[in-house]
């Protein structure tokens, strides 16, 4: 087991509503970090194609219009199929980083044209593969429009040489049996990809830390109001700055290892030393001797829905 691993957290905006642009941004950014030593390298949510902030896609309750449906064709025809060639060009820039990757994206279902779209976590390993991926299970408030909800088939943990990595998405880390089912699993480095900019972010990911005594990296994107495609759907006047990002790393104690990074695109670069996890559940195991399956059981489903 290695027991050092170095991570890098990639706060950066997508080529908005341009899947093949930004897929290229993220091969370059791989390998930006690669050449920083990464062997983990997390990417935000819904990096490809976009999070489509301040988007309404035309619906009030009990009416939709066309121009929101054109709006969500546009953002469909942009999703990602997977497996499909955009995962195989980002399993080929994995493998030259020999870095483990995870990258957040719109997926469409592939079965048929126009299926569900949902907001997804793909794990990525060092040869290329693509190891899993986790949709996620609520969509908040008006995400509900537009992605479908996962299930419980990919709460998603993936083996590496340096410990068990894995993690959920944005405000699903507000589910507290979401995060007793990752716990549960042995997650050490605890992906959270988030488009949630607010000060009370930071909070969440430091109480996970010390709650699950993991590791926990945090991406966000930084986004600003010229970077939205003028004809994809007109969100009237506002603050030039969309997201302000707040990527962080986080030590099993609930320190600062790296960030927040506010205001910019930039990579954040962490060393992990994973036998400090042994240290930090010395007095809190939150799946160990902290707790108390005498008296509290959770039962998770994997089983996927039909």
């Amino acid at each position: 087991m290695t027991t050092k691993v170095r991570a890098a957290v990639v706060q950066a905006a997508p080529v908005l509503l341009d899947r093949e642009a930004t897929t290229a941004k993220v091969c370059r950014l791989i390998d930006e970090a690669a050449a920083q030593g990464a062997n983990l390298i997390l990417f935000p949510e819904a990096m490809i194609p976009a999070y489509p902030r301040g988007l309404s896609f035309g619906v009030v309750v009990g009416a939709r219009d066309e121009a929101g449906r054109r709006a969500f064709a546009r953002y469909w025809e942009n999703s990602v199929e997977v497996p499909g060639p955009i995962t195989d060009v980002i399993g080929a820039a994995a493998a030259k980083a020999k870095a483990y990757v995870a990258v957040g994206v719109i997926e469409r279902e592939n079965m048929y044209r126009g299926g569900t779209l949902y907001c997804t976590l793909l794990y990525f390993g060092p040869d290329g593969r693509l190891l899993g991926k986790h949709r996620k299970l609520k969509p908040t408030a008006a995400e509900r429009i537009i992605w479908g909800e996962g299930d419980g088939s990919t709460l998603t943990a993936v083996q590496t040489e340096f410990g068990t990595m894995g993690g959920l998405i944005c405000w699903e880390n507000y589910m507290p049996l979401a995060r007793m089912a990752m716990y549960n699993k042995g997650v050490e480095i605890y992906l959270a990809p988030t488009a949630d900019q607010r000060d009370t972010w930071q909070a969440t990911i430091q109480h996970i830390a010390c709650e699950g005594r993991c590791f926990v990296l945090s991406c966000n994107q930084f986004v600003t109001r010229e970077m939205m495609p003028a004809d994809w759907e007109d969100i009237g006047p506002g603050p030039s700055q969309f997201c302000r990002g707040g990527s962080a790393v986080i030590g099993p104690l609930g320190q600062y290892l790296a960030g927040p990074l506010y205001d910019e695109e930039g990579i954040l670069i962490a060393d992990l030393d994973m036998s400090l996890i042994t240290q930090a559940r010395f007095d809190f195991d939150v799946v160990g001797h902290y707790n108390r399956p005498d008296v509290f059981r959770l039962i998770v489903n994997e089983e996927p829905v039909e």
